[in-house]
């Protein structure tokens, strides 16, 4: 006996792994083609600036020399071993300034007297230049790797706070009044409420202090060369002692390629955990 098939059902149609497989090459497509459309166009751009003269080739080098530099520098050991030194000094100091602000941001956001003793001097901090700290960081711990991380750390930990104290600012009141109703005090207050609440901005405090971190850390390995240690700002130094542009150029376009890479991974975590809090719709990229 046949029976009528039940509206309230829903039938998918089946799964075309061609499409599939064309959907994510769409979407990988567009996410890499405007940024490949601004490096041609930069790279347009600096080779007009080199064909019209302005500059002597060895004072300017075209986009062709410095390539061919960069992709020998690629090929050899000195190069990798300082972007090793370079990004293990990041991550220790970002990870210090990472766990120092987001303490002090905890503390400071739901504390009155706190906040208004130390919310200036957190704002200060953050508004002061990195290179500022380096003569006391050089008094202070000599040329050695502790001075380099420190001024990391000073850089980096104010943005953290300050994104942890954003984020408790914005939690809902409604949603504090219910923690209230249930009794929720102190450390489960934190865990349960405020800090998943808080997540978005803090996030975003992380990206700000990583952009910090980095900046500080190009500094420091300028301003604090570390006696036996190979690093970008060594190679930078290098380069500028030699006066050899192409590999001035090059290793900045290695600094640059890092920063755009951890850009885009704090990017993405910002989106995933918007997305998951509902603060960003399906169709946002």
């Amino acid at each position: 006996m046949l029976t009528a098939p039940d509206p309230t059902v829903r039938v998918l149609p089946p799964t075309n792994p061609g499409t599939r497989r064309r959907s994510i090459a769409h979407v990988v497509a567009a996410a890499v083609w405007p940024k490949l459309l601004a490096v041609t166009v930069l790279v347009v751009f600096w080779e007009l600036i080199v064909l019209s003269g302005w500059k002597p080739s060895f004072v300017l080098p075209g986009p062709v020399a410095v390539a061919e530099n960069l992709w020998q520098q690629l090929h050899g050991v000195v190069l990798w071993q300082a972007i090793g030194t370079t990004m293990g000094r990041a991550v220790t100091g970002f990870a210090l300034a990472a766990v120092i602000g987001s303490l002090t941001g905890a503390l400071i956001a739901r504390n009155k007297l706190f906040r208004k003793a130390f919310g200036p001097l957190i704002t200060g901090l953050q508004t002061m230049p990195a290179i500022a700290w380096f003569p006391f960081a050089i008094i202070f711990f000599g040329l050695s790797t502790t001075a380099i991380l420190f001024v990391i750390v000073v850089g980096a930990v104010p943005s953290v706070a300050i994104g942890v104290i954003s984020g408790v600012d914005h939690i809902s009141p409604v949603l504090l009044r219910a923690a209230s109703t249930l009794q929720l005090k102190s450390l489960a207050l934190y865990r349960l409420v405020i800090l998943p609440a808080a997540l978005p901005m803090f996030v975003a405090g992380l990206k700000q202090g990583w952009a910090f971190a980095w900046r500080s850390l190009m500094a420091g390995e300028l301003v604090v060369l570390v006696a036996n240690t190979s690093s970008i700002g060594v190679l930078l130094e290098n380069a500028q002692n030699l006066s050899d542009m192409p590999s001035a150029i090059a290793v900045m376009i290695v600094i640059l390629a890092i920063g755009i890479v951890v850009d885009a991974l704090f990017s993405t975590l910002d989106l995933r955990i918007r997305r998951r809090w509902g603060l960003l719709d399906d169709h946002d990229a």
